[in-house]
């Protein structure tokens, strides 16, 4: 998606060690325009699967171009919240690495909103090595949900995300930027 390139060529920054810094415009704060676009080109690509009847994300990060996925396609959104809030019943978990925070979070997702009837689609703002991917797929597993494809905004090609999703099943990974290095971006 070239307004993604652009964006991320204009405002992304490297800051060493395979950190893409892009809160200008996606992580911290967001653009809401160039997030539509992307939403709409994301559509765009499963639009062909009609078995998709929920869109999965986590958070922090997905959670917005999830919700934008969701309002296109007309489906609910669900997020793993990484902290279990009091509220929640029954639920599943997976653990999740955080590659930019350096630490293992837990993420819940109720098994009300999540069963063996559902077929999802997973959007997230970074595939980089793919565990938040790889989480849900266990989540999905554990619900018995079949995960019908992923979507991301920004690929990192060079920490292999890709090839760990794929290894686990998944079939349609859809990233609309795919940056192979890191070495075009200005280091801060």
């Amino acid at each position: 998606m070239k307004a993604l390139y652009e964006r991320i060529m204009k405002d992304g920054r490297s800051l060493g060690n395979g950190i893409l810094k892009m809160d200008r415009f996606l992580n911290h704060q967001i653009d809401p325009e160039l997030m539509m676009q992307a939403a709409q080109e994301l559509v765009s690509r499963f639009a062909l699967n009609k078995r998709i009847n929920k869109i999965l994300t986590v958070e922090a990060s997905g959670i917005a171009p999830a919700i934008l996925v969701g309002y296109r396609m007309k489906l609910p959104v669900v997020f793993g919240k990484k902290a279990r809030p009091s509220t929640m019943g029954d639920s599943y978990c997976a653990v999740v690495r955080s590659f930019t925070k350096q630490h293992d979070s837990t993420i819940y997702v109720s098994r009300e909103y999540l069963g063996e009837q559902d077929h999802v689609l997973f959007i997230d703002d970074v595939l980089a090595f793919g565990e938040a991917g790889l989480g849900i797929v266990e989540l999905c597993r554990q619900a018995g949900a079949k995960i019908e494809g992923m979507g991301f905004l920004v690929e990192k090609a060079f920490e292999h995300g890709r090839q760990a999703l794929e290894d686990a099943g998944i079939a349609q990974i859809e990233s609309l930027a795919v940056i192979e290095s890191l070495d075009a971006l200005s280091c801060w």
